[in-house]
């Protein structure tokens, strides 16, 4: 079946080891867009730092950010479909995530100035130092973030090293339970490893499945590339799944087809095979 949609993840993915956009990659989604097929970015990243790759690619339509908390229209910044953290348990995510320093709390807010909210106190990694220093513009510093309360809030997050978030990790699983979904990334961009929590519906195949479904695209005619945990049921659930080499095992092993890594033009390779039409 000739595939009508590609879903792209960014990081690992589509950029190279140095979060860069070659040109080969940027040549072959052209080829995909001449060919006629939609092409939907899946990223983790929110909106506000997405939207300098998609004005790069010349993309329409939208974009699913923030691992599938939010589907965003790309013109006009709009939340097309959203997953927000239910506000009832918030409170509890903030105090849980706290006991490791200040959390990020993102919430969605585009095109205003900020995007991120966080506290003054509090020992916190060097990678989230660094990291907040770099959002400057778009970071609001509060005195209690159990107490700026909002009804927009997409997730909260805390960035450390590995031995620090996989308790915390299993201490939200255990606490939480099934109303929050947590993801343990790789932090690409920053170093260490980012733990995120997010609605328990929040998903990147399920926002992009909304996505397809406005479009009247079926799931077999999706064809998906990804590398990370957060991409699993996105390469398992296309019609077409496609794993990075350099990607997770887990994502590989639920993957159709697994091509060369990021640092080897592998996403040039995936999309060849999309255009093939296997």
């Amino acid at each position: 079946m000739p595939y009508r949609l590609l879903a792209i993840d960014l990081d690992g993915t589509l950029m190279d080891p140095n979060g860069m956009l070659t040109d080969a990659a940027r040549q072959a989604l052209a080829a995909v867009r001449d060919a006629g097929l939609q092409v939907v970015l899946c990223t983790g990243r929110r909106f506000r730092t997405t939207l300098p790759v998609l004005r790069t690619l010349e993309l329409e339509g939208c974009a699913v950010v923030n691992n599938g908390a939010v589907v965003k229209e790309i013109a006009s910044g709009k939340t097309l479909h959203r997953n927000y953290l239910p506000a009832e348990i918030y409170p509890d995510v903030v105090e849980l995530v706290r006991e490791h320093g200040p959390p990020l709390v993102y919430v969605d807010s585009y095109p205003d100035a900020t995007d991120i909210l966080t506290e003054p106190h509090g020992n916190i990694s060097p990678y989230q130092a660094d990291y907040i220093e770099r959002q400057a513009a778009h970071r609001c510093f509060v005195d209690d973030l159990a107490a700026a309360q909002r009804d927009d809030v997409i997730l909260v997050s805390q960035m450390a090293d590995l031995e620090v978030l996989l308790p915390l990790e299993e201490r939200a699983r255990r606490m939480l339970g099934a109303r929050v979904k947590t993801h343990l990334l790789h932090n690409k961009s920053y170093g260490g490893y980012i733990l995120e929590l997010l609605s328990p519906s929040s998903d990147k195949w399920a926002a992009l499945a909304r996505v397809a479904a406005d479009a009247g695209i079926a799931p077999p005619e999706i064809a998906a590339i990804g590398d990370d945990v957060n991409d699993i049921e996105l390469v398992r659930r296309a019609g077409l799944g496609i794993a990075m080499a350099n990607g997770a095992e887990e994502t590989r092993a639920a993957a159709d087809v697994v091509v060369r890594s990021n640092a080897e033009e592998g996403v040039v390779e995936a999309i060849e095979r999309v255009l093939a039409g296997r």
